[in-house]
C-alpha cells in the first residue's frame, strides 16, 4: 500500500471509530431506525442526481450490497448500540474480519487455514467474555445484535469485492438509495414516535446525523470503498483492528463508560483473534501484491 493509502485506511478507522459515540447521542434523540433512514436518504439526495446509474449487471449486486450493509448491518447496529454500550459494541463488532474470513471460503474460494480458524475461535471467545460481564449476561439483546451487524457487514465486503471494483460515489449513493424503504419499513414496524423526534431531537441530535451523513458515511465509505477497489482485502482489513480502540478512547472520553477488567480481557482476546485471522490471511494469498495492492 502506498502512505495515501495507508493514511486512509487509519483516517477510516478514525472517523468510524469516533461514530460509535455519535450514533449513541443520536439515537437518544430519534428512534435508532429512523435515524438511520434520515442519514441513507440524505446520502441518496446528496449523490444520486450527481453520479452514474449502475449498469444492468451492477445492480443486482448494488441491491444486495444495500441489503446487508445497509438494510441488516446498520439497522442491527443501530439499534444494538441504542441499547448497549459504545464499548462492548466497539470491541463486539470487530468479529467482522473473522466472519469475512470464513465467508470468503465459500464465496472467494479462499479456504482459511488452522491459524485463521483459531483466530476465529478466539475472537469468539472474547465474545463470550463481554457477555459475561456485569449486566451483560441479564442483556444478550444488545451484543447478539451487534455481531449479527459484524456477520452482514462481512457479506456486504466479500460481495463487494467479488463483484467489484465500483466507483466509490456509485455504489453508495445508490445502495443508500435502495437502503431506506428497508429500513423506514423496519422502523415503522417497530419504532414510534418519528415525527415527534423531528420536533424534539435538540442541536447534539441534529449534529449526530449531520456527522453520519458527511464524515462517517460520505467522507468514510468512499474512501472505504476506494481502498476495496484498489488494495487486497488482506492489506486492507487489518486497519480495522485501530477502530476499537478509537471507539473505546471516545466512548471513555465522551461517553464517560469505564474500562473494566472483563472489557480489557474480551477485548484484548476479541482483538488477538481478529490480528490471527488478517496476518494469516494476507499470508495465505501466496502471490506478491499487484502494484494496485500496495
Amino acid at each position: 500500500m502506498s502512505a495515501i493509502q495507508i493514511i486512509c485506511a487509519v483516517a477510516v478507522s478514525l472517523l468510524w471509530g469516533y461514530q460509535f459515540v455519535v450514533i449513541k447521542v443520536g439515537v437518544t434523540e430519534f428512534p435508532p431506525l429512523f435515524f438511520l433512514a434520515l442519514r441513507f436518504l440524505a446520502i441518496a439526495l446528496l449523490l444520486v442526481p450527481f453520479v452514474k446509474r449502475p449498469t444492468r449487471q451492477q445492480l443486482g449486486p448494488v441491491a444486495a450490497i444495500s441489503i446487508f450493509l445497509g438494510g441488516l448491518n446498520f439497522g442491527l447496529f443501530y439499534v444494538g448500540l441504542g441499547l448497549g454500550s459504545g464499548s462492548m459494541s466497539a470491541v463486539a463488532y470487530q468479529l467482522a474480519p473473522p466472519f469475512t474470513v470464513l465467508l470468503a471460503w465459500p464465496l472467494l474460494a479462499e479456504r482459511p487455514s488452522l491459524a485463521s480458524s483459531a483466530g476465529v475461535a478466539l475472537a469468539f471467545l472474547g465474545v463470550i467474555v463481554l457477555a459475561a460481564g456485569p449486566g451483560l449476561s441479564a442483556k444478550p439483546l444488545p451484543l447478539l445484535l451487534v455481531v449479527g451487524a459484524a456477520f452482514a457487514f462481512a457479506v456486504s465486503n466479500v460481495l463487494t469485492k467479488r463483484y467489484g471494483p465500483f466507483d466509490p460515489l456509485m455504489l453508495m449513493g445508490w445502495s443508500s438509495l435502495l437502503t431506506v424503504p428497508q429500513v423506514m419499513l423496519m422502523s415503522l414496524l417497530l419504532e414510534y414516535g418519528q415525527a415527534t423526534s423531528l420536533g424534539t431531537a435538540d442541536g447534539r441530535g441534529w449534529l449526530a446525523l449531520a456527522y453520519t451523513i458527511f464524515i462517517g458515511g460520505i467522507v468514510g465509505f468512499g474512501l472505504w470503498f476506494w481502498l476495496i477497489a484498489r488494495c487486497s482485502m488482506g492489506r486492507v482489513a487489518p486497519f480495522g483492528l485501530l477502530l476499537p480502540v478509537f471507539a473505546l478512547m471516545s466512548s471513555v472520553i465522551f461517553l464517560g463508560e469505564q474500562v473494566t477488567p472483563k472489557l480489557i480481557v474480551g477485548g484484548l482476546l476479541a482483538l488477538s483473534g481478529v490480528a490471527m485471522t488478517q496476518m494469516k490471511l494476507e499470508r495465505s494469498s501466496g502471490m506478491a501484491p499487484s502494484s494496485r495492492e500496495r
